[in-house]
């Protein structure tokens, strides 16, 4: 069972950057399908960006041209750089894995980080 652990978040200003890493430990990493989500209180958790053990991405609309993921699977690990950062983007983001490519197997969560951004 692979194991994940986020860091990165931080306060910024609108218009900066951050760059997410989530390390992963046990399991096959370069087999996992990996991803980003976001919450914020009250709300359900959504998706942010996927990439696939061939390196496959796909973006939730809000964040598309602003945010980047990708994965190194030498260091077991997924990052997203996150660029021109917007107050909405203020959120706990998770790292997920998930041992099927389509998503359709169960996700395992890393703790969270908080990423907060001021206007």
């Amino acid at each position: 069972q692979v194991q994940l652990v986020e860091s990165g978040g931080g306060l910024v200003q609108a218009g900066e950057s951050l760059r997410l890493s989530c390390a992963a430990s046990g399991g096959i990493f370069s087999l996992y399908a990996m991803g980003w989500y976001r919450q914020v209180p009250g709300k359900q958790r959504e998706l942010v960006a996927t990439i696939t053990s061939g390196g496959s991405t796909n973006y939730a609309d809000s964040v598309k041209g602003r945010f980047t993921i990708s994965r190194d699977n030498a260091k077991k690990t997924v990052y997203l750089q996150m660029n021109s950062l917007k107050p909405e983007d203020t959120a706990v983001y998770y790292c997920a894995a998930n041992g099927r490519q389509d998503w359709s197997g169960l996700n395992v969560w890393g703790q969270g980080t908080q990423v907060t951004v001021s206007s």
